[in-house]
């Protein structure tokens, strides 16, 4: 078959064979329409042995031929379908053998997947080049927190999950519930509000922003740059716990903290019981061995102070016996005084040539020497009586019993305890009243404080 244009101007005629038509519309195809991205969704989709794909790309009012050859296709990521939205950078070309418009496609993801995708890096990029990522802003997570907020949907698994942990591992957290949607374009504005809701109520040491695993159109409110916002703005330290291990929003990098799961953020925040636990038991048993310690150290002073403290009746008692001591020695040196003189007068008379004469002076000497040793032996004893009475008058002083001899009394329980204070007594009680001389017993009729 030959197209003979008509061409009145010339009286030659250019004639084209097919394949030089459709050779020309190929090259004015691909030199003039660059690589470009088309969205549509796959229909007839062929794999024959050669590995290569062909398929036809439609939306609701038209439809395009399309192929992928091998190297291409062994690089797309998931195993296409009819039926599939996806997206294609392609180049356009014509299938020269039957002259049909087509696309050669370079590249294919997943429709929704991929311009999600590109949103989210692109939303990534420009919060990480202002530094809300960086770590010198995240805050630290109390060590022991007294109350927390959870903004998360009150229907879903991952709030009983998160309650769960928290009633497990330390049952004394406080923890308040801030519903909000999760999920859909209304959930942006209702978690954006629970966080800053969290920073208005007084009280709150951190939040844990959670949900389950889903799709990245299920989590795309927390790719939201609002609540990103929202979230670096809270003076309170927030985990993000959104999805499983392998999600990754954007809310999870603006976080103080992520955690791979809502149940790993209860995990992450609440301390562990049993440990603080184990933990107090072990500073009780060091208190009390150092308590016994310290007990047994004063017991052994106590006893030692004991030892070396003297009953004041034990201390009269030594006083008069050596009081006694020196009024012996006081006669023994009397004696021997006595019977020193005797011998001298002895020896006097003796010597006398008139034993009368000399026995009368001797006599008169004799009894003036008797004068002088009763009157030295009496001094002696007044000082002596006069030191003892003063002793006597010392110890009495000190003695518990002048005390009583001077009309006052000692009362004592029926547990020998001395009573001080009359708060010490009750109406009813019966006392016992120890005098100077003898002791009473008695019982309470009035008690004045």
């Amino acid at each position: 078959m030959r197209i003979i244009p008509e061409d009145k101007s010339s009286s030659e005629r250019k004639v084209l064979s097919i394949s030089d038509l459709n050779r020309k519309a190929k090259e004015l195809l691909e030199i003039h329409l660059p690589l470009i991205w088309v969205e549509g969704e796959i229909s007839n989709l062929s794999k024959p042995s050669s590995g290569h794909w062909y398929f036809t790309l439609k939306d609701e009012n038209a439809q395009v031929r399309c192929a992928m050859f091998r190297g291409r296709n062994q690089l797309v990521k998931f195993s296409p379908a009819s039926g599939d939205n996806v997206l294609l950078r392609a180049r356009v070309s014509l299938y020269e053998g039957r002259g049909e418009f087509q696309l050669i496609a370079e590249h294919m993801e997943e429709a929704g997947f991929g311009l999600l995708q590109k949103r989210f890096e692109e939303l990534k990029a420009k919060l990480q080049s202002e530094g809300l990522f960086d770590e010198i802003h995240k805050k630290p997570l109390p060590d022991y927190p007294k109350h927390i907020a959870v903004v998360t949907s009150t229907t879903g698994a991952a709030v009983r999950d998160v309650l769960h942990i928290l009633k497990r591992r330390f049952p004394l957290l406080q923890v308040t519930i801030i519903p909000s949607l999760v999920q859909g374009d209304a959930a942006i504005d209702q978690l954006v509000d629970g966080v800053t809701l969290a920073n208005k109520v007084a009280g709150f040491d951190a939040i844990i922003l959670c949900r389950g695993g889903g799709s990245i159109e299920d989590l795309w409110a927390f790719n939201s740059e609002k609540l990103a916002r929202a979230i670096f703005a809270s003076t309170i330290p927030i985990i993000s716990a959104v999805g499983h291990e392998v999600d990754f929003t954007i809310a999870d990098f603006v976080a103080d903290l992520r955690a791979p799961t809502p149940s790993g953020a209860a995990e992450i925040v609440s301390p562990d019981g049993d440990e603080l636990e184990d933990t107090f038991s072990g500073y009780a048993i060091l208190c009390q061995n150092a308590i016994n310690r310290r007990l047994a150290s004063l017991g052994e002073k106590l006893g030692y102070l004991r030892s070396h403290i003297r009953h004041p009746g034990e201390r009269l008692q030594n006083r008069a016996q050596k009081l006694d001591q020196l009024e012996i020695r006081l006669r023994k040196s009397i004696g021997r005084l006595i019977e020193q003189k005797r011998s001298q007068f002895s020896l006097a008379t003796s010597a006398l040539p008139n034993p009368g004469i000399r026995l009368q002076q001797l006599q008169l000497r004799l009894q003036h020497s008797q004068i002088n040793l009763h009157s030295t032996i009496g001094t002696c004893i007044n000082n002596k009586a006069l030191k003892l009475q003063k002793h006597m008058g010392m110890l009495d002083m000190v003695s518990p019993l002048a005390t009583l001899k001077r009309g006052f009394a000692v009362a004592q329980n029926e547990t020998g305890k001395v009573i001080t204070d009359s708060a010490q007594v009750a109406i009813g009680d019966t006392l016992a009243i120890r005098l100077h001389k003898g002791s009473l017993t008695t019982e309470v009729k009035k008690v004045e404080k």
